[in-house]
């Protein structure tokens, strides 16, 4: 048995479809998919979420059987945010100096999803709000259900933003439309969402996993490493000047024409074909 075939069966039998995991794993077709499961309260971000989804990412950044991650959510929520039935109580049982400390390690995960070397698609199945905003805001693309909503919501609770939401949305939609998004939060629909550029794609939502998932593997198995520059020099854009990026972009690019994935595309296009990327 194919090594890849035998890494999802005994991935999926232990990580999918069980009840008592509030995050779920699967890896079919070199996409890895982390789905949040705890629908009852709209997949809330917390410590059975959180350590195990940080794991397993950063696992994947070695593993050449991933080709790209999708984030998603079970039931009518991608993730809601923090759990507000619990929020009074955590600042009672910690010092501020701890509260900061466990804030930092949380956002590793926003943090990994906008800095690994793989793809990271946001596939937002309903409510994404707070961190869970910050969450897809992370991810490299946004693809999101016609019946998706997106919102801050901190104002509503007195909170300041969190999980990269201030830095995220100033970068996607300006520092105008950002402050009026936290200021009033409103809650926006799918549609609003790509008029405003928050989301590259709607889809139906009657089939929004399955297209969402080929969108996914169309990138998982496509030139990997020349993603994994275009990811990263794209992240750099914004804080480097233009000379620096002039110069990274002549040594990247010509690590990319050293791939055989490189002469794979080129002898696809002579010949008339659809190359067939390796990731190497």
């Amino acid at each position: 048995m194919h090594f890849q075939s035998l890494h999802l069966i005994l991935y999926g039998f232990l990580n999918w479809n069980t009840d008592m995991n509030d995050v779920l794993f699967e890896l079919e077709n070199k996409v890895l998919t982390i789905k949040f499961n705890r629908p009852d309260k709209l997949n809330p971000i917390g410590d059975t979420i959180i350590p195990y989804a940080i794991d397993r990412i950063k696992e994947a950044v070695t593993d050449s059987g991933v080709g790209a991650i999708v984030v998603t959510g079970a039931g009518r929520a991608f993730c809601a945010g923090g759990d507000v039935s619990g929020m009074s109580e955590q600042y009672e049982e910690k010092t501020f100096d701890h509260s900061v400390q466990k804030l930092r390690n949380d956002q590793e995960l926003p943090r990994l999803l906008h800095s690994v070397p793989k793809v990271t698609i946001a596939a937002v199945n309903g409510f994404a709000m707070g961190a869970g905003l910050g969450l897809a805001t992370s991810c490299d693309l946004r693809l999101a259900s016609a019946g998706a909503k997106f919102g801050t919501a901190y104002a509503n609770v007195g909170y300041g933003g969190d999980y990269g939401t201030t830095w995220n949305l100033t970068r996607l939609l300006g520092e105008a439309k950002a402050k009026e998004l936290f200021f009033l939060p409103d809650v926006i629909d799918a549609e609003e969402a790509l008029r405003i550029g928050l989301v590259n794609r709607v889809l139906p939502a009657e089939t929004f996993l399955k297209d969402a998932q080929e969108v996914a593997q169309r990138i998982a198995n496509g030139p990997l490493v020349s993603y994994r520059w275009m990811k990263e020099n794209i992240n750099q854009s914004s804080v480097v000047d233009f000379e620096t990026m002039l110069d990274k972009e002549s040594v990247t690019h010509t690590l990319c024409g050293a791939t055989e994935d490189h002469q794979e595309g080129v002898t696809a296009f002579m010949e008339k074909r659809q190359p067939s990327f390796k990731g190497h």
